[in-house]
């Protein structure tokens, strides 16, 4: 199994890698409780990633969008319309809320979602486009939509 404790350099360097659908599959939004783990890779194809999305099943506004490294290493992940995070320092953050990888703490520190890059949380799929920019997915996959 990869080794899931990165530095932080090497995480930051995980984000900032280019990365890209691996074929041109057009992929079903994911449905209330669903949940897709949607394989992508790094350019020069030596690193390969995971793009989650998971829909709640009853509270049909919430959802969670990860990028994933090395399998297990959750890099960043989006969450919108959950409960409040609470930081190991204690603050709590409400949704939507941004967690980034951080040495030692994995995916456990959280901020609020940047609202210059994430403006319109109520649409899961400008919220989602708007998270594989920012998690620097170039050549993202293809959704079709189904019934939300």
């Amino acid at each position: 199994m990869a080794d899931i404790n990165l530095t932080q350099s090497e995480a930051d360097a995980l984000i900032a890698l280019e990365k890209q659908r691996v074929d041109n599959k057009e992929w079903q939004f994911a449905a209330p409780g669903e949940r897709l783990a949607i394989p992508l890779l790094s350019l020069d194809k030596r690193e390969s990633f995971f793009l989650d999305v998971t829909r709640a099943q009853i509270k049909l506004t919430k959802a969670t969008y990860q990028n994933r490294a090395r399998q297990a290493v959750i890099l960043m992940r989006l969450d919108i319309d959950g409960p409040p995070h609470r930081n190991p320092d204690g603050e709590e953050i409400p949704c939507p809320h941004l967690h980034t990888y951080r040495e030692g703490y994995g995916d456990k520190w959280a901020v609020p979602a940047p609202a210059n890059i994430y403006f319109n949380t109520k649409n899961l799929l400008e919220s989602l486009e708007a998270f594989m920019s920012h998690c620097n997915i170039t050549t993202p996959p293809r959704f079709q939509l189904g019934l939300f």
